[in-house]
């Protein structure tokens, strides 16, 4: 990390691409998981829109002044944010041919 910036449990990275000046410029912002908020670059890039509303929807990260910040993929009653992996793994293990574990 650069000198003066504390990493953070989430970063939210934005690619930018200048065709008439051949430049890139990538903003990383660090997101701490006690207050995942960011500003929106909707309001300026409104291609930003769905990715931030799959950021929303699969990380929990807010993106302040966004028009219309709702779920994009998971229902509307999904409890969590899938991608942050916080919750326990709540899966049936699987059993192999020829191991111990099979019957």
């Amino acid at each position: 990390a650069p000198p003066g910036v504390e990493l953070e449990r989430f970063e939210v990275v934005a690619n930018f691409l200048s065709h008439a000046r051949n430049r890139r410029i990538r903003v990383i912002c660090e997101v701490p998981a006690d207050d995942p908020t960011v500003p929106s670059l909707t309001p300026v890039y409104p291609g930003a829109n769905f990715p931030e509303r799959e950021t929303y929807d699969l990380l929990g990260i807010s993106f302040v002044d966004h028009p219309d910040l709702t779920r994009i993929l998971m229902p509307e009653d999904w409890v969590g944010n899938p991608l942050r992996k916080d919750e326990a793994i709540g899966r049936i293990p699987v059993q192999f041919k020829g191991t111990a574990d099979a019957r």
